[in-house]
């Protein structure tokens, strides 16, 4: 069975991840990209389905790990009564390839280690043809070459011994002693790549994890470690050819241990994206930023009636959602979901997120190129097409469509940035048109998103719920954080929403969503919490709350999607941009809100 959900790290290459439990097992990994079929998948069901463990012989589970600094590099400890061992796990940085390197050090004594290999592509239904192959050792031990379709994994290192359809083998490392093993994605129809200088490509990749992270400058502020390693997720989740930002690496982890709400999030979502286009911008990760601006013009070109909510990590547009049979999922929660149906869904908002993240990039020096605004213009044209239309909202519903306050919120913000376009950088529009768009529909959510007699905002229009998504309206400049109808509205989701003090998404019970079973606090709008707190003046509970959610990050520093508020087990996707985005924005809050000296 498969470890729960923050037992993982991450190690990543900006093109896929390896997910690696505190057991020494890589039990989800995808090659090459994210978004590729599994070639370990124990992480949605166990051991049958795919891992590759390295740990000392009888070893359970590691006694700690960490991340070198700045880097996705990660070691891993191992200390036994025979001696300790360290464990570095590596994706190389820039050399176009697959790799996996697991290299295995002796600190002292002398420790027996094992290896165990069982290789199952494409989401566990393809047993691969393996054989031992010692012309590809290239100065190993030896090499097995396992294919099945158009997939093949050439692994180097000590032996490994058939057994029972998986791949095993013990070596012995002393004090001193480096044992590197190397795992190497190819297609099946080309002979593997040379073996890597495994000296080089570790350093390489550490000297470029350390490049990139020294971009953002630290002083002093509070939470700045936690804004570091969470920089650094939002770039390893970031496809490095592509600019395409995943949502989180994994599919169909359970936001309910045993339920049916489990989704694929290895694609890109415009809102997540855009949302860590501001984060990035706003700590000085200019060229990640004009690298999205480039995906998202690429995946929205043509006609703005076509344009989805989210995209394949290249712009694909077709995600069709289907159910593969051969994996039973994590801890029974199924079923595992490839491809999501949401990129079908109509989601208003998204027109709000993608002009407030392009307005940014604007006003941080990002010149609109030829391409850029005409693009622009088209999708408040298209904008203007749809404001008559019910959507999916924020949270993807897959019940009624309804008018969500929080949508019509950000279609006002999306033509509030055309005005603001014309107005402020003197580019050409029909700013009357937008103006008047903008000006409607404050007039229609004043009406119909406020309840005056309840004093907050409402999910949707003619509901009396609140929703978590209600705690944007700040940030996009539709009012202050300290207007008393905010302050009415934070009320009623302290009130509604809050469970063991942290925050829902909204309340499934209500049935709004059409989904059967229930949810845990989502840990991004937790963070929105903290925001909204400091920046109407309560930085004592935006401290106390901000303190709670960075100390349920995993032991390297990792959140995922949703937190079980009375076990502090982690739920959903993992490691979650959203999650991660939202920390930096909360952080960026409660350092704005505090006393300069």
């Amino acid at each position: 069975m498969a470890r729960p959900i923050q037992d993982y790290a991450l190690v990543g290459d900006c093109h896929t991840g390896a997910m690696v439990s505190l057991t020494g097992s890589i039990d989800w990994l995808c090659l090459p990209r994210f978004d590729s079929a599994s070639t370990f998948g124990a992480l949605l069901g166990d051991e049958r389905h795919g891992h590759w463990r390295v740990a000392p012989v009888g070893a359970d589970v590691a006694t700690r790990r960490h991340y070198r600094e700045g880097t996705f590099i990660l070691e891993t400890l191992w200390e036994t009564p025979d001696g300790t061992v360290e464990v570095i796990d590596v994706m190389p940085h820039g050399d176009r390839r697959a790799d996996v390197i697991r290299r295995v050090r002796g600190l002292s004594g002398t420790v027996r280690m094992e290896q165990t290999v069982r290789i199952r592509f494409d989401y566990a239904a393809a047993l691969p043809w393996v054989r031992q192959v010692p012309e590809y050792a290239d100065g190993y031990e030896s090499a097995i070459l396992a294919v099945a379709g158009p997939d093949a994994v050439t692994i180097r290192g000590p032996r490994l011994i058939a057994r029972d359809h998986a791949h095993r083998g013990e070596f012995t490392v002393s004090e001193g002693q480096t044992v590197d093993i190397v795992l190497t994605w190819h297609p099946a129809h080309r002979r593997p790549p040379a073996a890597l200088d495994v000296d080089a490509q570790i350093e390489r990749t550490e000297s470029w994890w350390t490049e990139w992270a020294s971009h953002y400058t630290r002083t002093g502020e509070p939470y700045e470690d936690a804004v570091a390693r969470s920089l650094l997720v939002l770039r390893a989740l970031t496809h490095e050819d592509t600019g395409g930002i995943v949502a989180a690496a994994t599919t169909s982890l359970p936001e309910d241990l045993g339920g049916v709400r489990n989704w694929d999030y290895r694609f890109v979502w415009l809102r997540d994206a855009a949302f860590t286009l501001e984060a990035l911008l706003l700590h000085g990760y200019e060229t990640e930023a004009l690298e999205w601006r480039d995906w998202l013009l690429r995946a929205i070109a043509g006609d703005p009636a076509d344009m989805q909510v989210m995209y394949g990590l290249g712009g694909e547009r077709r995600l069709v959602e289907w159910t593969p049979s051969s994996l039973p999922g994590h801890r029974g929660s199924a079923p595992v979901r490839v491809g999501n149906a949401a990129y079908t869904q109509f989601q208003g908002d998204v027109y709000g997120e993608v002009m407030q993240a392009l307005s940014l990039a604007r006003s941080n020096g990002v010149t609109e190129d030829s391409f850029s605004w005409p693009l622009q213009q088209a999708l408040l044209g298209r904008l203007t097409d749809t404001l008559d239309e019910l959507d999916h909202g924020i949270w993807e519903i897959r019940g009624p469509l309804r008018r969500f306050t929080h949508s019509r919120v950000l279609m006002w913000s999306a033509f509030n940035c055309g005005v603001n376009a014309v107005e402020k950088f003197g580019l050409p529009g029909p700013v009357d048109e937008w103006r008047a768009h903008r000006d409607a529909l404050r007039r229609e959510i004043d009406e119909h998103g406020y309840n005056a007699e309840l004093g907050t905002f409402v999910q949707y229009y003619g509901g009396t719920g609140v929703d978590a998504a209600l705690l944007q309206l700040p940030h996009v400049g539709y009012l202050e954080a300290d207007d008393p109808r905010m302050l009415g509205t934070v009320a009623a989701i302290e009130e509604q929403l809050m469970h063991d003090g942290l925050v829902l998404r909204y309340l499934t019970e209500s049935g709004v969503d059409g989904l059967p079973g229930d949810e845990h606090p989502f840990l991004a709008c937790s963070f929105w919490l903290v925001e909204q707190y400091a920046l109407s003046g309560r930085i004592d509970d935006a401290r106390e709350l901000m303190d709670r959610l960075v100390g349920l990050r995993n032991d390297v520093g990792l959140l995922s999607e949703e937190v079980d508020s009375t076990t502090g087990d982690h739920m959903g996707n993992t490691p979650q941009a959203f999650s991660h985005l939202a920390l930096v924005r909360a952080a960026d809050a409660i350092s704005a809100a505090l006393p300069r000296h």
